[in-house]
Formats: C-alpha cells, structure tokens, sequence
C-alpha cells in the first residue's frame, strides 16, 4: 500500500502517471437553513465557519440559482460544506437507500474524544446511536438538522490490522459479487 509520500501511481489505462489523490477538500450537503447549520457544525461540533460564497449564478453551469455556501474546517484542513438554496427546503433522502447508507464520517483521535463527542451532542438533545464497535473503528451516528446522517469514529485497528484488510479487500470484494449477482 502505498504511503502519503507516493507523489504518483500507476494508471493502468495509459503510460502515463496518475496524481495521487491527497485527500478530501469538502464535501458538498444541501441544507435548509444557512444560520441553523452554522449553529450545529461550528458551536456544537466545533467546527469552524471559514469561508462563505453568495451568489446568483452557478459558476460551473451558468445557471440562475441564487445560494449561500459555507464551509466549515476540519483539523486536517478539508471541509464539510453547504449549499442554503434560500427556498428553506431541506434534503430529502432516496426513499430506496436505507436511512443508514449514506452518511459522512468525522474522524477524532481517540476512543474517549469519542465518547466527548457523544456525551456533548446528548447534551444538545441530539440522539446518538452507538458507541458501536466495528473492529477496526468505534464510531457514534446520529443527524444534523438537515437530515445528513453523520458518524464520528476513531481508528481503532493496529497497523498490523490495517495492513491485513488492505490485503484481502480485493478477494473480499470478488467473494461478495460471487456470492451476490445482480439481476
């Protein structure tokens, strides 16, 4: 496996290197309230507003869609961010994709930030599941007030653990779609 200092690897599709990807620079929710979001990522989790953009036209599309985006930073410098479309709509999941499937997880350093966090958002009148032990991370899930299921989590698998589910991933993943064809 790869470590982060791996500039480039290899594509198979041609000669050349590919960039490695880095990491995460944000990931994008709508939400339906821009002062409500703010509230819940920056004074219950701690996460700091530090950037915003307002504007009338999508820069990407051109398309008129008048939006606030804000983003909040994470200790490792990526971002969680929102889009408040100013229509006071919130996200509706996929009625075909279980409640549990999509999600975005948060990582802390320890088992006890862990249980801080949990403790914190009980606090708040938040309804936290877990701690659930998955074997190689803890993690506690609960919903944001734009009905973004998240997770906070902490590794907890030696390296040695790490390096063994790293090595099966791919068998493990040939097995399940033996074992599951789709229609």
């Amino acid at each position: 496996m790869p470590d982060d200092t791996t500039p480039l690897i290899a594509d198979n599709h041609n000669s050349e290197a590919m960039p490695a990807i880095t990491g995460l620079n944000h990931f994008a929710w709508r939400c339906r309230d821009a002062e409500e979001t703010r509230h819940f990522y920056e004074d219950i989790l701690g996460l700091p507003l530090v950037h915003t953009i307002a504007l009338d036209h999508v820069p990407s599309t051109g398309e008129y869609n008048p939006y606030m985006h804000l983003f909040f930073r994470m200790k490792n410098g990526s971002c969680i961010a929102f889009f408040d479309l100013a229509d006071g709509v919130q996200y509706t999941p996929d009625p075909e994709t279980p409640l549990w499937v999509n999600h975005f997880a948060f990582e802390v350093d320890t088992v006890d930030e862990v249980h801080v966090m949990r403790d914190r958002l009980i606090a708040e009148g938040i309804k936290v599941i877990g701690p659930t032990d998955h074997g190689f991370i803890q993690s506690i899930y609960f919903f944001d007030p734009n009905n973004l299921r998240l997770e906070i989590t902490c590794n907890s698998a030696t390296a040695n653990e790490t390096k063994a589910y790293a090595d099966r991933a791919h068998n493990h993943l040939k097995e399940w779609l033996a074992a599951h064809p789709k229609p």
